[in-house]
């Protein structure tokens, strides 16, 4: 009988149920409010990033599991320098955690900047360049971060990090975060991504607040029909004169470039399949799943962790709020030729904030399409954050 009651005993104390605190159960709370937002047919929030973070978090918050553990060199090492456990490997770590490596080490997000320079069009962008301009004033949330940042008491680099996320664009802030405060990857990874991710619930009521109904009614005229030497031409020279000014953005900016140059040159057509589709979705997965698995209940809810993921949405929301307000601007200019709401795209979460101005576009006008406008501020604000992140890390590193 004491046979059974202590193995009864044992079997609970080692199962998730006794593990689990209010930390796990909040995060999993989370995760099924992300699953919803990404499956429900009546949001359908991003789900090719949704499911997989908001599954990672899941996974991470399974008390037990170990999908996470770490076994770092100081867990290797006793404090005299010798092995404290001479049998331990660095493959014994959770098998996410090992996978994490493409996170911390750049890897992936090189390579998702690959995937989407081969499915990003520059034309919209090339025959209509006052895109750039939008593109830029879209990274205001970025500065008003950094200085919020800075005022709450973050070091220079942790708040140059956090500012990143007000750029929309996941692989740029880890990118960044790895180099200046790799101890915040975890939540500005999640942040940043969840943000991407959340465009259609962030966007449209600041977009709404910030424009009249006639200027969102406003009907755009047809693009130019850009060449396809200027296509070509492109991504080389801008990769050449803004990685000769900060040659720190080159491993992502060159990325990106790269696979944009796969899609437009014509003679490369299954690298440039493989990079939009089967690479792609891989990575996106990988990276997905981990980022979700760093949202750990008792690592992640904390205040300072907590204060990061405000501050980025405050970047984002600011991010928006900028774009718009040029594009009001350029819409009195131009003499109401130019709608506002493609302001909102210079984010560089592509193509989703592009998606958002052409979905707001259509409540107030049935007749417009916006898309292909707002897709040049859109790859506009992918460049400019990338050039963004060169910059910081040429003043904080």
């Amino acid at each position: 009988m004491e046979l059974i009651k202590s193995l009864v005993e044992g079997l609970w104390q080692s199962s998730g149920f006794y593990l689990l605190t209010w930390k796990e159960i909040a995060m999993i709370a989370v995760s099924f409010a992300f699953l919803f937002f990404a499956i429900h047919p009546k949001f359908r929030f991003e789900p090719l990033l949704l499911v997989p973070i908001a599954f990672g978090i899941l996974l991470a918050n399974l008390p037990g599991s170990g999908i996470m553990d770490d076994l770092t060199l100081g867990q290797l090492f006793g404090g005299d320098g010798s092995l404290a456990n001479p049998d331990a490997h660095w493959y014994e770590s959770g098998v996410l955690r090992i996978i994490y490596a493409g996170v911390k080490s750049s890897v992936f997000p090189c390579l998702i900047f690959m995937g989407v320079g081969a499915m990003t069009d520059f034309g919209p962008l090339l025959s209509n360049p006052v895109s750039l301009l939008l593109g830029a004033a879209a990274q205001l949330g970025i500065y008003v971060a950094f200085i919020i940042a800075i005022l709450l008491g973050f070091s220079l680099d942790e708040a140059a990090s956090i500012a990143i996320i007000g750029g929309a664009d996941g692989p740029t802030a880890i990118w960044l975060t790895s180099k200046l405060a790799p101890h915040l990857l975890a939540p500005i990874a999640l942040a940043a991504y969840s943000y991407m991710a959340l465009i259609p619930l962030i966007q449209p009521p600041i977009m709404k607040a910030l424009t009249t109904k006639k200027e969102r009614e406003v009907k755009m005229t047809q693009l130019r029909k850009v060449s396809k030497i200027e296509k070509i031409i492109f991504p080389v020279i801008v990769l050449v004169l803004v990685g000769l000014i900060l040659p720190s953005v080159v491993p992502l900016l060159g990325m990106f470039m790269l696979g944009n140059l796969f899609r437009e040159c014509g003679v490369v057509e299954r690298l440039s399949d493989t990079a939009q589709n089967t690479l792609n979705n891989i990575v996106v997965i990988l990276l997905g799943i981990t980022v979700g698995a760093t949202a750990n209940g008792q690592s992640f809810l904390q205040w300072k962790t907590i204060g990061i993921v405000v501050l980025g949405l405050a970047a984002f929301s600011f991010s928006t709020v900028g774009g718009v307000l040029l594009g009001k601007l350029l819409y009195v200019i131009t003499g109401g030729k130019i709608n506002p709401l493609i302001g909102a795209a210079g984010v560089s979460a592509v193509p989703m904030a592009a998606r958002v101005a052409q979905n707001e576009g259509r409540k107030y006008n049935p007749t417009n399409f916006l898309l292909m406008h707002a897709m040049g501020p859109n790859v506009a604000g992918v460049i400019g954050s990338a050039v963004a992140a060169g910059f910081l890390l040429l003043m904080f590193k």
